[in-house]
């Protein structure tokens, strides 16, 4: 494909919004962190710095055709397990916020788990349409037991926020392939049917943030004062917010977390319920315009792949917004774009340069075409 073809399919749309996103975050993560009294700090040039990387990673995936990738759709599946398997193997990986997640590549920490869901992603999105969608309870159970050996990996490590996003992308892809009513409520009723069996072998800390979440009055049960810090950080922004640079409870440090797990906090106590509301706009916004790409594209790999991301994004906006509010137990899960964290800066920004690849192919004969 010609340079010239990238230029005018680009979606600019999107990463229009991708880019307002990140420099919100950006200003929230320069404020969580004190510049104004340390100048800038670590963590504001590492989140440039991988925002500017993730620029030119989607350049250069524009000129990948996916169709070829998915026909490799195996090793993709494959890719994902060894991504979720290497970081048990002694001396590889390391312990962070009590999770064996990460690799330690020196001056950043790599969770293996956010390239293995895009990965997986891949893959499902050749393997539903090789099955010829989600119409039989056939195929809707033989895709849902490719996700099981990762979900065991997942959990092992463990990291329920990491579990739940493959299982939404999951639950993305097979929708999108007529997954029917039926099927979705007998896959609720097991899930709540299976609860009980669950919760006593989940690890301590992950049963906590439960019982908090269920008890939230409780600021003895771990995770609730985390909370509570949060709700009374946004609360104080009230309509309009106290100002940029302006904000007192992390300031203080009552927030924890804040430059990550609690970073929407900080934007809100700052830009009040005016700045969070543009924020959760932009978010949807960035939702739908993806959904109106994936309805463009002539080929069902691709439109599930975009449907797969989509859901992959969803989740982690609508669970890190929600727990912030103390709507959703605490997962740990970053605000795409918007929280520190290379990986999932990177990460997310792989994502976006797929779905601009898939899309830009989507005129010719079959969109992938080059």
């Amino acid at each position: 494909m010609n340079i010239k073809r990238i230029i005018t399919s680009f979606d600019y749309i999107l990463m229009g919004i991708v880019v307002i996103i990140f420099a919100l975050g950006l200003l929230a993560i320069a404020s969580a962190t004190d510049v104004m009294t340390y100048g800038i700090t670590r963590q504001v040039q590492m989140q440039a710095f991988s925002f500017i990387f993730g620029l030119v990673i989607i350049g250069l995936l524009q000129f990948i055709n996916f169709e070829v990738v998915g026909e490799f759709y195996w090793w993709m599946y494959g890719i994902a397990l060894f991504l979720l398997v290497i970081i048990f193997i002694p001396g590889v990986g390391v312990i962070r916020n009590g999770s064996r997640s990460w690799i330690d590549l020196g001056p950043i920490d790599f969770q293996t788990s956010e390239i293995a869901k895009i990965a997986y992603i891949i893959f499902l999105a050749k393997f539903v349409e090789k099955c010829g969608g989600m119409s039989s309870i056939k195929s809707v159970v033989k895709a849902g037991i490719t996700l099981v050996p990762i979900l065991i990996l997942i959990l092992k490590q463990p990291d329920l926020g990491s579990a739940l996003v493959f299982v939404s992308a999951t639950f993305g892809i097979m929708l999108a392939n007529g997954l029917k009513y039926w099927q979705i409520g007998l896959g609720l009723g097991a899930l709540v049917a299976g609860v009980p069996l669950i919760y006593p072998h989940l690890e301590s800390h992950q049963r906590q943030r439960i019982d908090a979440f269920l008890n939230p009055n409780d600021v003895s049960l771990p995770g609730n004062y985390h909370v509570m810090q949060s709700k009374i950080t946004i609360g104080s922004g009230q309509m309009y917010g106290t100002g940029l640079f302006q904000g007192v409870y992390h300031r203080l440090n009552y927030l924890p977390v804040q430059e990550s797990d609690f970073i929407f906090a900080v934007f809100v106590e700052e830009t009040g319920f005016v700045g969070g509301l543009v924020v959760i706009l932009l978010y949807m916004f960035f939702l739908l315009r993806m959904v109106s790409m994936s309805r463009k594209i002539k080929d069902d790999f691709g439109s599930n792949v975009i449907m797969g991301i989509v859901f992959m994004f969803a989740f982690q906006i609508i669970e890190n917004i929600a727990m912030t509010l103390g709507r959703m137990p605490v997962t740990g899960i970053t605000l795409p774009f918007f929280s520190y964290g290379s990986t999932s800066i990177v990460s997310s920004m792989i994502a976006i340069g797929i779905v601009e690849s898939i899309y830009i192919r989507r005129k010719k004969g079959t969109f992938f075409n080059s």
